[in-house]
């Protein structure tokens, strides 16, 4: 059974005292639970703050917004999946769609990241996702075919299965709207469909796809009861440590 994994992408918001606070106040609200794995995402300069603060939490991981894929050298700016394991970080967010549209990330920059993440043993988020125009136009299936092949080329089934894919449709990210529980699930069912395809039924099937795009308290549990999806990508809701902390309870009760 995969295990839901619920991640907090601060993006960029969050000091190093707010991240403090943020991480002592939602651990307080999380209390034992177990079930759910999460992860924070915050900016790279809290970073170290929150692994100090996380340190004993068993069920809550550390993840960063994004990666290089080099090792080292002159690219100003940049930190390398070496630099996010010395803070302790499991996961990487990857390709998110703001990187791709804002900073012009392509599939095969994202496809380079992934493949040097799991070269440092990190996790990747890999987020992919169609924008309102692309939907209209019917070109959900064919976006997102286009961008797992794109994104994930040269991953053996192995690498697969330790990749966390979010599915996030521009179109509901900040804006308040929210792909129906059953438009998420569709579109989770197809990426599955896809990766069964090119990687096989068991790697497919071991994948987590978390649904990213105005996740709320309100709307988590019914969001999480689809069958293929595995969790969520929670930006501007993930700011407030009480409510995250009952995005993760709410996904909880879904699973018993």
């Amino acid at each position: 059974m995969r295990k839901k994994i619920i991640a907090a992408n601060w993006k960029m918001n969050m000091t190093i005292g707010e991240t403090e606070t943020f991480c002592s106040t939602f651990l307080r609200e999380l209390g034992d639970e177990r079930k759910v794995e999460v992860v924070i995402v915050p900016p790279f300069i809290a970073i170290a703050k929150a692994s100090e603060m996380l340190r004993d939490a068993q069920s809550v991981k550390l993840g960063a917004q994004n990666m290089h894929w080099e090792k080292s050298g002159a690219f100003t700016g940049e930190v390398s999946a070496a630099m996010l394991r010395d803070v302790f970080c499991h996961y990487v967010v990857l390709g998110h769609s703001e990187r791709r549209t804002i900073f012009g990330e392509t599939d095969e920059a994202v496809n380079k990241k992934t493949l040097a993440a799991h070269a440092n043993a990190l996790r990747p988020i890999v987020c992919i996702g169609e924008t309102l125009a692309e939907r209209d136009g019917g070109l959900v299936e064919k976006v997102l075919d286009t961008q797992i092949r794109g994104s994930l080329a040269g991953l053996t089934a192995e690498q697969l299965e330790e990749s966390v894919i979010a599915y996030e449709p521009v179109w509901a990210i900040g804006t308040g709207r929210t792909a129906t529980p059953q438009q998420a699930q569709d579109a989770h069912a197809f990426i599955r469909k896809t990766l069964a395809d090119i990687w096989g039924q068991p790697a497919a099937d071991k994948v987590r796809i978390q649904y990213g795009g105005s996740v709320k308290p309100a709307n988590a549990a019914e969001l999480m009861s689809q069958p293929d999806i595995d969790g969520a990508l929670v930006g501007g809701a993930s700011l407030e440590p009480r409510g995250f902390a009952e995005i993760v309870l709410n996904t909880a009760k879904v699973l018993g």
